[in-house]
C-alpha cells in the first residue's frame, strides 16, 4: 500500500474522530444550558412546568439529532467515502 493510501485513510480516520468529539462536546454542553435554563424557570413558576417539560423534551431531543447527525456523518467518512474510488487507483 502506497504512502499516500496510508495517510488517507489515516486522515479518515482521525477526521471522524475529531467529528464525533465535536458534536458530542457542542450537544453535552447544549444540553447543559437548556436543563439548567428549563430548571430556572420550573423554580421560579412551578404552575408553568407542564409547558417548560414539553418545551425541554423537546429541545433536548433535537439537540441529541445534532450528535446523532455527526455520528452519521463520520460513518461516512471511514465506510462511504466519495473519494475511495479515486485515492485506490493511486
Amino acid at each position: 500500500m502506497s504512502t499516500a493510501k496510508v495517510m488517507y485513510f489515516s486522515i479518515s480516520i482521525i477526521m471522524a474522530g475529531i467529528t464525533i468529539v465535536i458534536a458530542v462536546l457542542g450537544a453535552a454542553t447544549a444540553q447543559g444550558k437548556v436543563a439548567a435554563s428549563a430548571f430556572e424557570a420550573i423554580s421560579r413558576q412551578p404552575e408553568a412546568q407542564s409547558g417548560i417539560s414539553g418545551s425541554l423534551i423537546l429541545s433536548l431531543a433535537l439537540i441529541e439529532s445534532l450528535a446523532i447527525y455527526a455520528l452519521a456523518v463520520s460513518f461516512v467518512i471511514l465506510f462511504a467515502n466519495p473519494f475511495m474510488e479515486i485515492i485506490m487507483k493511486l
